[in-house]
């Protein structure tokens, strides 16, 4: 059904996943064992650190969806596990991400991080690591705020096992520092990383773009707190150039549903409970959004598109929350000939076509690119014409579903017709064009949170649930790991006197008010 060709085999990718399994416990023996190589394959250890990225069910199902993506109101649900529709706090959810990126991917990227340094000749695999590492730390600081970061992962090999929690700030700026040292450093002559790299299959040129996108992506962050260095950061990356065509999006692809699963896929197959929100729906529908009938499901033929408000539960008895009580509910009455849409069937549900085990898992698009070059030129960063990398991102966004399924191809007249419908509008450009990032980080929920702390945009209508520990807002960022304050006590208490309460509220560095 997909088309993304399959860039390592099932056999490969299990005996890196057995090997790191256990990488802790065997390193003395592969160090004095003359009958076992000395180091895993970087291949092997690539794979395994990038489908851990990509995430399984486990945080994909409580960070990405059950949080960010109902925060953002992509999507709507009624079971108060789903503690992101309704601004509720349950710690594992919350810490899911903190939970697997710190156990099983840091230090992985640091011991390949000392593997690839030990050569010249593994310079552009060093590279190639130091940008997945942002990539890695740039999601989690986004969530938490200061994290461990330079101490981080580093327990077998320098013995921390209570690393500081670095500022945010230093945090972004060795970021994109190392973005930058990594672009320049990147050689198409030199030796590279094979199949088992999955994004890019070692080539150098688009590792560099992504780089590079990446850093325009950074850079745009700094808008509120440091507007000097966001705008230093984003010419610099514009300059040395971006992403392309949507040739160029990074991508982890999950072919094999009997090997390392799409998370967010094996999410939809264990809880069917998600719809499209009303905001969403009615966002699309007022847009007339050829990506509406991808994104999600009409349940009767002919019928209105309906979304699912938020903050809502089941309970008829409920007169303000229950969803039987909302305007939007139709009862189903036994006699009701030709069926009509009623009851759940009245919303939107997720469509098939983007929510496979199977589906590529995407980090980062050439659609999100042009619209931030847009927003760059609106602000004077960048010479190009607002207007023209508008509708490249548009039509960028459309066109890459075809990535999900073929079935999901928006044709090319579509797009010319939506374009023309709602075309560029300086007036209100950093309003259209930030919604569209919105709309095109489906499922990428991750960074659909982040743009909209940084930019306002949509503007959301937060829900006021009972028992919601944020007095009725959206969450400002997820809470630490609850373990922490046993496990790492004093840099735990550290953090907290400088950043400020754990808690929903508390705005991170670059999430100025």
């Amino acid at each position: 059904m997909k088309t993304i060709a399959k860039y390592s085999s099932l056999a490969a990718l299990a005996v890196c996943l057995m090997l790191f399994s256990s990488c802790d416990a065997g390193f003395e023996e592969l160090n004095v064992n003359p009958t076992q190589a000395s180091q895993i394959d970087p291949n092997f250890k690539l794979t395994n650190i990038q489908v851990r990225i990509s995430g399984e069910r486990y945080e994909n199902w409580r960070t990405n969806l059950i949080y960010s993506s109902v925060m953002m109101q992509h999507f709507a649900t009624l079971p108060g596990y789903w503690a992101g529709d309704k601004y509720t706090y349950i710690g594992s959810y919350s810490a899911a991400m903190w939970d697997r990126y710190y156990p099983n991917i840091s230090k992985n990227i640091e011991d390949l991080l000392i593997q690839t340094a030990e050569s010249p000749d593994d310079a552009n695999l060093n590279a190639i690591t130091q940008i997945v590492r942002v990539l890695m730390y740039h999601r989690l600081t986004d969530l938490y705020g200061d994290i461990p970061y330079t101490e981080a992962g580093r327990g077998f090999i320098d013995d921390i096992t209570q690393p500081a929690y670095d500022d945010q700030s230093f945090i972004y700026n060795d970021m994109l520092t190392k973005l930058e040292q990594a672009a320049g450093t990147l050689n198409p002559a030199g030796n590279s990383f094979g199949t088992g790299d999955l994004m890019y299959q070692g080539d150098t040129e688009k590792w560099r773009k992504f780089a590079y996108s990446m850093m325009l992506r950074l850079g745009m962050r700094l808008v509120k707190v440091d507007p000097s260095a966001a705008q230093s950061w984003v010419t610099k990356a514009i300059a040395g150039g971006t992403m392309e065509s949507n040739d160029d999006i990074a991508f982890v692809p999950h072919n094999d549903p009997s090997g390392w699963r799409n998370g967010n896929g094996s999410v939809f197959r264990a809880d069917g409970s998600p719809r499209l929100s009303q905001f969403f729906v009615d966002w699309m529908v007022n847009h007339g959004d050829p990506r509406l009938e991808i994104y999600g499901i009409i349940p009767v033929a002919g019928a209105p598109p309906v979304g699912m408000p938020n903050g809502k539960v089941a309970g008829a008895s409920d007169p303000i929350y229950g969803i039987e009580n909302d305007a939007s509910w139709i009862p189903c009455e036994p006699a009701d000939t030709p069926p009509s849409p009623c009851g759940m069937d009245v919303y939107m549900q997720p469509n098939p076509m983007i929510k496979g085990e199977d589906d590529p898992m995407f980090f980062m698009t050439y659609a999100e690119v042009e619209l931030l070059k847009a927003e760059a030129a609106v602000r004077g960063w960048h010479s190009g014409d607002p207007g023209t990398h508008y509708a490249n991102g548009v039509r960028a966004a459309m066109e890459y579903l075809v990535m999900y399924d073929p079935n999901a191809a928006i044709a090319s007249a579509d797009i010319d017709d939506y374009l023309a419908n709602n075309p560029y509008d300086a007036a209100n450009a950093m309003k259209q064009i930030n919604e569209q990032i919105w709309a095109a980080t489906l499922l990428n929920e991750y960074e659909g949170y982040a743009n909209w702390r940084r930019t306002g945009f949509p503007e959301l209508t937060p829900v006021n649930f009972p028992g919601n520990v944020t007095g009725g807002t959206i969450p400002r960022r997820l809470r630490y790991r609850e373990a922490e304050a046993v496990a790492n006590p004093d840099n735990y208490n550290a953090v907290l006197s400088k950043q400020g309460p754990d808690e929903f509220t508390t705005r991170i560095w670059w999430d100025a008010q």
